[in-house]
């Protein structure tokens, strides 16, 4: 695949369509209004028929684990190219949505449809992929980021048939208003060991259980059309029928459930590094061949051109960065931890690059959010922190080179 096909050019401009009807208009109340984001993607499920859609995925899952099959085989390059358009398409306007989104839908719903039972699929996990309800995935805690299941200190001990869950999670989008919470804990069994040892067990909360806490909107850099907050369990008593796969051991649980939710994650920030790219770019090429400094636009002047020769490169590397990923996922083939943090960590670092450089082009007009592009900036600077640091990155890249 080296560039989008008929079918794919058309999905964009339906989505950009959307875009301009219905969330443009509504900016300055997700960036200042303190709007959630979730009556926009609700309109947008609606239009695109994605919440029929959404149902009949998750009928073919659910009747695959109860008839305790593998998952279905990849559908090919067209519909994987048609799931990532409109994350770049988003992602041009406003990220915050793709993330408030993506965690619902992807990290919470997905965690349970692949985790769950049938029982708790059918509990809990269609009305997070329809958007029904609104879902959180809480793995951080404010002592544990990079070490996130290392460091982990929420715990959930054995009372009888029910667990006790105590600790708390930060940096959680959606948490403030999640319906549902999907919660990463040590298991407390009074052994006595390592806590770093423990096994990781995975529940599922409902927003107003006794003991839950759910804080108000964080006041953030960036990303405001997606709410952050922290989450608290002080004594939540939970039975079984809450803990995914409602044993301790599940296939595929715990802490090879979270790295896998990582190499799903860490791939997508590619996509959303696309879209800011390539708005960072169009928003520049119009204002340099517009604005005009000593009687001549100042796309004549050659600082202004390598400005935007470097933004084409970096758009290209990353477009072609998508172009491999949606190939790849057609022939079945999942990035390893390695890739995907690859994936990251250049498209991360490039979007944050070219937003700098789109405000400096723009000068003084860059600085302020008329613009778009001070925006853009502030919302691409948390790809180089979330789904796992720069740093991190680095070090899942150089392990992997290592043990070859």
């Amino acid at each position: 695949m080296y560039e989008w096909s008929e079918e794919h050019q058309a999905i964009a401009d339906v989505v950009r369509r959307f875009v301009d009807e219905e969330i443009r208009p509504h900016l300055d109340d997700l960036e200042f209004g303190d709007l959630p984001p979730y009556g926009i993607l609700r309109k947008m499920y609606e239009t695109f028929g994605l919440k029929d859609m959404a149902k009949e995925n998750f009928q073919r899952q659910l009747d695959r684990k109860k008839n305790d099959e593998a998952p279905a085989p990849s559908r090919g390059g067209s519909n994987a190219g048609a799931t990532l358009i409109p994350t770049i398409e988003l992602s041009k306007v406003s990220l915050g949505l793709v993330t408030s989104l993506g965690v619902s839908t992807g990290l919470a719903a997905g965690t349970i449809m692949k985790l769950g039972t049938p029982a708790q699929m059918e509990r809990w996990g269609l009305d997070l992929l329809t958007l029904d309800k609104v879902g959180a995935w809480a793995l951080t805690e404010p002592d544990s980021g990079s070490d996130a299941l290392g460091g982990m200190r929420t715990t959930a001990k054995r009372d009888g048939d029910e667990y006790i869950i105590n600790g708390s999670k930060t940096w959680i989008t959606n948490g403030p208003y999640a319906d549902t919470i999907v919660l990463y804990c040590k298991l407390d069994d009074g052994s006595g060991d390592d806590i770093r040892n423990r096994k990781v067990l995975t529940f599922i909360l409902d927003a107003g259980m006794p003991g839950l806490e759910q804080s108000k909107p964080m006041r953030k850099m960036g990303q405001h059309g997606s709410p952050t907050g922290q989450v608290f369990m002080t004594d939540v008593r939970v039975g079984k029928d809450r803990l995914l796969g409602e044993t301790e051991e599940p296939r595929g649980g715990g802490r090879e459930s979270a790295k896998d939710n990582f190499v799903a994650e860490r791939a997508g920030v590619a996509a959303m590094s696309l879209g800011v790219i390539e708005e960072c770019l169009r928003l520049s090429v119009d204002y340099a061949k517009s604005r005009m400094l000593w009687g001549k636009p100042i796309a004549d002047y050659q600082l202004i051109q390598l400005k935007l020769a470097n933004m084409e490169v970096a758009r290209v590397n990353v477009q072609n960065l998508v172009f491999r990923h949606i190939e790849r996922s057609a022939a079945g083939a999942i990035p390893t931890l390695a890739e995907a943090s690859a994936m990251k960590l250049y498209s991360a670092q490039a979007a944050c690059q070219v937003a700098d450089e789109a405000i400096q082009l723009f000068g003084g007009n860059g600085y302020v959010s008329e613009y778009r592009v001070e925006t853009l900036l502030r919302d691409a600077r948390v790809l180089r922190i979330y789904a796992g640091t720069d740093e991190m990155q680095v070090v899942a890249i150089a392990k992997d080179l290592v043990r070859r």
